[in-house]
């Protein structure tokens, strides 16, 4: 604390009694949100509005005295000049009664980081905590103490990059997250979100699903401290409906923690009450939903506690790299989950299912922007199926491509339009560099799997006429019959759209459904784990 005293003396002599307020107008700048590519306002000239008082300045040779004095806080030197240059160093978390309120609710949130599924390494996290006790113990002081001051704000600064923009773009991107990152304006949320002291950062700048999986996270971690995760061993292959059995009454009280039923009673009848329980359950782990308790069952129902809040961990992380609000209309694949979603402003309209790629030609996680629909596609044969599939067929049979109907086009291949055509009779394209697109597909019985992960990379949907007509819904001319006589045309169509639609393509292994059920899917591609690992090593700033 011995710093600490001395940034006090030297806060309290640099005090000046000033009449004069910090900050500048807003020059009304619009960046372009790269995620969304929609325009949002963001002020880039802050004057730290939050709080108003203007008579309490501390000397401005401080903050460089501070900065020797924690170093870490180094990374946002840049942040905190601008901060009080435009302040003319007016001190913002304190008034003429001492601290305002929203110091001890950043307080509390940074010595509770493991809520947002964080470790503790907060920097000088514990001079924090001495400093912000001994001011509360004191009490009846209300001189402000500059130390107290910056380290408040670099502590924000701090809690911002951390739970809110989460590890570096570099970070994701080694984990194969092509999707563009959220530009968060670290002085812009210093005003904005410490306008209200009642209910500081009640609305976090982050991804609406953050703060449902947070209250999952919460929830998970009591039923791991108070409960335990003991495995219920099967004791014969299948139960169904009227079977009898003490690990019924096990399975009864499991289900009642996960909240997929409203009571638990040590009744071992599979009754028709547990079926709904059942078959909830299979619902929110996208199982089968047939009320049977079967091999996938266990597996589910079995699964470690802590890897379920491993699974609710990481996705939290993925939720920080996402756009705040996205805007407009725009479609949404989620890998795990095999479904394909339509929104509007963040509101769900219709979902699908889909395939996507198996775990040896895994789907890309990027984003592009569709602007054709292509009805009764030529497949142009890619050239790793060529080498590995079609050529071998060629060798066992001359008459292979015909039997495919297929031909020659020069030293490719391709496909013709018809219904065994693979792209099936409509596609969607998105130019982009990973020859990736939505397409119909001839094998329709996919779709009713569990799991979907079949295709070489491409992601096919299982209701191409309704994605088509959604697409085509503000161009009058695309009736239901147009868009019939097209698909089973034979002969290739484009038609451009004149608004494009953003695609997105993510991995979420855990989210929270509209109904608020805490939805998990299998890892396809293993990469919770290892981003697991990237947060726990990560050093924080």
């Amino acid at each position: 604390m011995l710093n600490g005293y001395r940034l006090l003396i030297a806060g309290c002599l640099g005090i000046l009694l000033l009449d004069s307020c910090g900050g500048a107008s807003s020059n009304g700048k619009q960046p372009v949100d790269s995620t969304t590519k929609r325009k949002e306002v963001i002020d880039i000239s802050i004057p730290g509005g939050f709080s108003d008082q203007a008579q309490l300045h501390f000397d401005s040779t401080l903050l460089s005295t501070f900065l020797k004095h924690y170093p870490a806080f180094s990374a946002f030197k840049k942040e905190l000049e601008n901060f009080y240059s435009r302040r003319e160093y007016a001190f913002a978390w304190y008034d003429k009664n001492g601290l305002i309120e929203q110091a001890g609710n950043l307080f509390n949130r940074i010595m509770n980081i493991s809520d947002d599924g964080l470790p503790d390494k907060m920097p000088y996290r514990d001079s924090f905590r001495v400093s912000m006790d001994s001011l509360q113990q004191i009490g009846t002081i209300k001189i402000p103490d500059a130390e107290t001051e910056l380290m408040l704000t670099a502590q924000y600064f701090a809690y911002a990059k951390i739970a809110w923009q989460g590890l570096s773009e570099k970070n994701s991107k080694a984990l194969d997250w092509n999707l563009p990152r959220k530009q968060v304006n670290l002085l812009q949320l210093m005003d904005s979100l410490l306008n209200d002291g009642r209910a500081f950062i009640a609305d976090e700048p982050v991804y609406r699903q953050y703060g449902l999986l947070k209250n999952y996270l919460k929830r998970y971690r009591d039923i791991e401290t108070e409960n335990g995760w003991e495995a219920i061993k099967p004791g014969k292959k299948k139960y169904e409906q009227g079977d009898s059995s003490q690990i019924i009454a096990q399975i009864r009280e499991r289900l009642f923690l996960l909240g997929d039923i409203e009571s638990a009673t040590n009744n071992p009848v599979y009754d028709e009450g547990l079926v709904k329980g059942i078959k909830a359950f299979q619902k929110r782990l996208g199982l089968k939903q047939d009320g049977i308790i079967g091999t996938n069952f266990f597996k589910e129902i079995n699964y470690p506690i802590s890897k379920r809040i491993e699974q609710i961990i990481v996705n939290l992380e993925r939720c920080r790299w996402l756009p705040e609000q996205p805007e407009g209309d725009y479609l949404a694949v989620n890998i795990p989950e095999f479904s394909l979603h339509a929104y509007h402003n963040d509101s769900l309209l219709w979902s699908m299912n889909v395939v996507v790629g198996k775990a040896v030609h895994e789907t890309v996680i990027f984003s592009g922007e569709l602007k054709y629909v292509v009805f009764s596609p030529y497949w142009n044969v890619p050239a790793s199926i060529l080498q590995n599939e079609i050529l071998p067929g060629i060798r066992r049979n001359p008459n292979y491509l015909n039997k495919h109907n297929m031909e020659w086009v020069g030293k490719s291949v391709r496909q013709k339009p018809g219904p065994s055509n693979s792209l099936g009779l409509v596609k969607f394209l998105f130019p982009n560099s990973y020859n990736i697109y939505l397409h119909d597909s001839p094998a329709k019985s996919l779709f009713n799997e569990d799991k979907r992960a079949f295709s070489h990379g491409c992601i096919r949907v299982s209701k191409p006429k309704d994605l088509a007509k959604w697409l085509l819904r503000n161009y009058p001319e695309w009736t239901d019959e147009k868009i019939d006589k097209a698909m089973s045309a034979g002969k290739e169509q484009y038609f451009t759209l004149k608004e494009t639609v953003p695609v997105f393509i993510a991995y979420f292994t855990s989210w929270v459904d509209r109904e608020g059920k805490l939805n998990f899917r299998e890892d396809i591609y293993k990469r919770d784990s290892r981003l697991a690992r990237m947060i726990i090593e990560n050093p924080g700033i």
